[in-house]
């Protein structure tokens, strides 16, 4: 069961285990997932938060033999967090624990979590590791964090396996049906400016980085996707059940633009705005761990992401020029 997923990161998983001949079933609200992006699989429309899903996914669990589960159902928007925490706890938290009851009641034992580098919050460190101790800065990292918490209760209470990933920068797109739908993200806002004839907004451009812009690590969707197979194929073998996933090198925003204006072709000169509160001026993944445990490694840099990206955007209803 791959729960959200007809959402962007969700779609690319759901691929990957039609490819290999596994049967899926998608749970998926649709409120931000589309129906034609889970292929083959079975889907069934249902809010993983709601009064009653519990119930309803312990059915769809027995029907359908449900021996695992890959949970991305969650809100992900730090601002709208920020607005409305009791919300987002409702939605992350208890649809995390709807989802771990089921599992519980049919004897589903394995779980790979969506969790998020929002975790570690603004750490004083240049290069991330899962040691790095988490300070979330708002209500979408603390709901991340505190599912990482019920996951490892869960452990303890009946014995599930688990493995929590910690994102860095998602971007790209595995194919070109697949590209990221929602103008959240660096590269679709950039992407989204331009076809509206404006020029990007870079916040902040006096940081103490090489360019003065922010750095961070950006991870392919397509190489994402493959890091939840590998811990799904994994689980139990040693001890940890936190990752990173991340590239272990870092990019700035400037860098990401003139990347996307090299594949793209256009004019990319960008505004430059005040610094936006709350970001670090460089935040990237230490990698070891999940290569060490899990074997993954990203396959792919910054000029594949942007090139997949742009093929994508160019691929859906806002094709530019």
């Amino acid at each position: 069961m791959v729960t959200g997923g007809a959402g962007y990161i969700g779609a690319h998983v759901v691929r990957l285990l039609l490819e290999r001949g596994e049967d899926v079933v998608v749970v998926d609200d649709l409120s931000t997932g589309r129906e034609d992006r889970v292929g083959e699989a079975t889907l069934v429309e249902l809010d993983v938060a709601a009064g009653d899903a519990q119930q309803r996914l312990e059915l769809v669990m027995d029907e359908r033999d449900v021996d695992g589960v890959i949970h991305f159902a969650a809100r992900k928007q730090v601002g709208e967090s920020v607005q409305r925490p009791a919300w987002y706890y409702q939605q992350n938290v208890t649809g995390l624990a709807n989802v771990l009851a089921a599992m519980e009641t049919v004897g589903a034992g394995r779980l790979i979590f969506s969790s998020s580098a929002a975790v570690y919050g603004m750490p004083d460190v240049e290069v991330v590791t899962e040691d790095t101790a988490p300070q979330p800065i708002n209500p979408y990292g603390e709901t991340k964090l505190v599912g990482e918490w019920l996951i490892a209760d869960a452990e303890r209470a009946w014995g599930l396996r688990s493995a929590s990933l910690r994102y860095f920068n998602v971007a790209g797109a595995g194919w070109a049906d697949l590209g990221d739908p929602a103008v959240l993200n660096l590269v679709p806002m950039v992407l989204d400016r331009l076809a509206r004839g404006e020029r990007p907004t870079i916040f902040g451009d006096d940081y103490p980085t090489p360019d003065g812009t922010c750095v961070r690590d950006y991870i392919h969707v397509l190489d994402l996707a493959h890091a939840h197979l590998a811990a799904l194929d994994r689980l139990g073998q040693g001890e940890e059940r936190v990752f990173n996933v991340g590239t272990g090198e870092g990019a700035s925003v400037a860098e990401v633009i003139a990347a996307i204006g090299r594949v793209s072709g256009l004019d990319v000169t960008a505004d430059v705005a005040e610094r936006r509160a709350g970001d670090p001026p460089r935040l990237v993944a230490s990698a070891d761990r999940i290569g060490a445990v899990l074997g993954w490694r990203a396959q792919h840099g910054l000029d594949d992401i942007i090139a997949s990206a742009w093929e994508a955007w160019q691929a859906g209803p806002r094709r530019i020029g």
